[in-house]
């Protein structure tokens, strides 16, 4: 019988950088300069006081604080997303900027407009914070070299992110189809007299039914083969694994409902997960080529 093995390294080195992304605080590093990038409300708030680093010269925000320009940007997007900014004191503040004895902290800023685009942080990740809009704005300010690296450093990080959620779907959801499968086991494979020990021999044999039709070896083997990596071969599997075997679960529950011998589900799944890898790779290098 033959076996198709999908398995590989770069599989492996994916679910493991996947796994790096899932923190509550990102760093982008940014033409040497590392940026510290936090969650406000579900929001990316990026820290001003790293990108700071990044200009020539003694510089501090509230020397970009005080540019008029920069206070016609935030005045903007404050009407546009906080229907609670102070415009009184905003234009108060707006309409001194550009005077020689003009300047206004971050602190201060926020108290007086109720504004929400800055963040003033203390602790782990402390330091003056932005919403991404705004940052980015303040990456101009910096140089035009460092707002073109930083936006499209983000931008890829933000694409990492979103594989790793994707990831982490399709993981609950074959965990999720999991239940079916060993419900299908329970009641038809599994003697209603049997020790705890044996039982659990049958569902790890029929879970291997499944790992030798889509990778092309058992538990055991990637195991041994992976002595290192700490979890299981479906926790390094791939986006496209994850969804076949998803709909293997099921269809490994229909069969044995039917009461097919082993054997011969296990030929029915490899050729199945032979069919349903080539679709979805199929698929997504077409998605890739029009992107």
């Amino acid at each position: 019988m033959q076996i198709f093995l999908y398995m590989s390294k770069k599989s492996s080195t994916f679910a493991a950088e996947s796994c790096k992304d899932k923190i509550m605080a990102n760093t982008l590093n940014v033409q040497g300069t590392e940026i510290t990038i936090i969650k406000v409300h579900a929001e990316d708030y990026i820290c001003l006081t790293d990108m700071l680093k990044a200009k020539d010269g003694d510089f501090f925000v509230t020397d970009w604080l005080r540019n008029r320009n920069t206070l016609e940007y935030i005045g903007i997007w404050e009407k546009v997303n906080n229907p609670d900014f102070n415009y009184g004191e905003f234009a108060t503040i707006r309409n001194n900027a550009g005077l020689n004895n003009f300047k206004i902290s971050v602190k201060e800023f926020v108290e007086r407009t109720g504004a929400i685009c800055l963040q003033a942080k203390a602790g782990r990740y402390g330091g003056t914070y932005a919403h991404k809009d705004i940052a980015f704005e303040f990456a101009m300010w910096i140089s035009p070299t460092f707002k073109f690296y930083i936006v499209r450093d983000y931008q890829q990080l933000k694409e990492k992110e979103q594989i790793s959620i994707n990831w982490s779907v399709k993981r609950e959801l074959a965990k999720i189809n999991y239940h079916i499968h060993t419900d299908a086991i329970k009641e038809h494979l599994v003697p209603q007299e049997i020790d705890p020990y044996h039982r659990s021999l049958i569902y790890a044999n029929e879970a291997d039914v499944l790992n030798v039709a889509l990778f092309g070896m058992t538990a055991k083997e990637w195991r041994d083969a992976h002595p290192e990596d700490k979890g299981n071969i479906r926790d390094y599997a791939t986006i496209n694994q994850l969804i076949c075997l998803s709909n293997m679960e099921n269809l490994n529950a229909v069969f044995i409902n039917e009461g097919l011998p082993q054997g011969e589900r296990l030929q029915k799944l490899n050729q199945i997960a032979i069919q349903q890898m080539t679709v979805l790779e199929n698929v997504e290098s077409k998605r890739i080529l029009k992107g």
